[in-house]
């Protein structure tokens, strides 16, 4: 894959502490974006580099990505995922280590670094909502509304496309509804899209594809552990449900392995819980110093762009960071960019997507925003920063 060079440049000033002391994700070696180049190059597609060392090849390769299910819910939780919990670390056949998903750690960004192995800076969906530059409105990123052209947005080749282009039998197997979606077209698109509405008959089907060909490549994927944490909140009884299904579902696809093959079970983010109280929750709506001098809020409660009335950057910038105090790591665009949030480089069609301002929640607040974003702030669990509990998911690798 030909990757860009090109990168935002900025003038040199000193770091924050705030900058400075924000976990940034293991770009290049340790970050979801890494999984599916090392899969590929191992498989000989061309143009790719292993960046994972511990991963050796396999002819037949599965991907089962869990929506929402972090590496700390499944050390929190082993009397509910009993088989996830025995895989993470070497045991039974398989191997599991945490691996940090990119920054914001928000679905439509963590998918587009899966399928297309870039880091957020370059592919280009840098949070939940961002500002289109061509138009100067948010533009929601998952939802993709309001429309806009997808390969305009996103225009580099995903893996799976290479991969099919290389010759290897490469399919997605998830839920129908998502066959036609921007989303999957810019991020998991290449081979053959199979809609399958259940979770069993989906993890079956993958099975099936896996073993169709001497060299295979499957992405399968499961939503309802996330919507029961966003709902109910990580330690509901309806979320340890969603967490006892797929625990049954990776065991069930594991067991239908065919030779040569390996299973890597990951995630887009983990979540955590936020409490409704005042000062967990702080209402940009109704505070009017958040608001100052402030014309568009994008991101999320807990990954916020903040996007400037033109020549109030400076003074947004100040508020933000005296107002949230050490709750939040809070940065302008300059620095975050400088200090890789985004990946080890930004390109330009991206840089006007990033917020003047950027707020990453550090411990358990949420910036909401009650008139505007009236669902969002109703969530119980949440995600979009740099925190451990968001950050870090499981490459669990499982072979026949």
């Amino acid at each position: 894959m030909t990757l860009p060079t090109t990168a935002a440049t900025w003038p040199e000033e000193p770091e924050p502490l705030a900058v400075a002391g924000a976990p940034v994700p293991e770009y290049g070696a340790g970050s979801l974006a890494d999984l599916l180049p090392t899969i590929a190059a191992h498989q000989g597609v061309p143009g790719l580099t292993p960046l994972i060392p511990e991963l050796t090849p396999a002819d037949r390769n599965c991907v089962f990505l869990i929506d929402g299910l972090g590496w700390e819910q499944i050390r929190s939780h082993p009397d509910e995922a009993p088989y996830l919990s025995s895989l993470l670390h070497t045991s039974r056949g398989g191997t599991g280590r945490p691996i940090t998903v990119g920054f914001p750690a928000t679905t439509a960004a963590s998918l587009a670094s899966v399928g297309t192995g870039l880091a957020p800076g370059l592919h280009g969906l840098a949070g939940y909502t961002v500002r289109d530059p061509a138009t100067g409105a948010l533009m929601n990123q998952l939802r993709w509304k309001p429309y806009t052209d997808p390969r305009a947005w996103q225009p580099y080749p995903t893996v799976f496309q290479l991969a099919h282009a290389a010759g290897i039998h490469t399919a997605q197997v998830s839920s129908p509804i998502f066959e036609h979606t921007p989303l999957t077209q810019i991020a998991l698109s290449g081979g053959t899209f199979h809609g399958r509405l259940g979770g069993e008959e989906r993890i079956d089907f993958a099975a099936e594809q896996l073993g169709a060909a001497d060299r295979s490549l499957i992405y399968t994927y499961y939503s309802d552990v996330d919507g029961m944490g966003h709902r109910y909140g990580v330690d509901s009884d309806a979320w340890r449900g969603q967490l006892m299904y797929v625990d049954r579902l990776v065991q069930r696809l594991a067991e239908q392995l065919p030779a040569r093959s390996a299973l890597y079970v990951t995630a887009d983010h983990g979540m955590i819980d936020v409490p409704f109280d005042a000062d967990s929750r702080i209402d940009f709506d109704e505070d009017w110093e958040l608001r100052a001098g402030v014309a568009l809020l994008g991101g999320e409660g807990r990954a916020r762009h903040v996007y400037a009335v033109p020549g109030a950057e400076s003074d947004v910038l100040a508020v933000w960071r005296e107002v949230l105090g050490d709750r939040f790591w809070v940065a302008s665009r300059a620095e975050a960019v400088e200090a890789g949030w985004f990946g080890p480089s930004v390109d330009e069609r991206v840089t006007g997507r990033i917020g003047d301002v950027i707020a990453a929640a550090c411990d358990d607040a949420v910036i909401i925003a009650s008139v505007h974003e009236p669902n969002e702030s109703a969530m119980v669990g949440m995600h979009g920063s740099m925190t451990p509990v968001e950050q870090l998911v499981p490459l669990i690798e499982v072979r026949p």
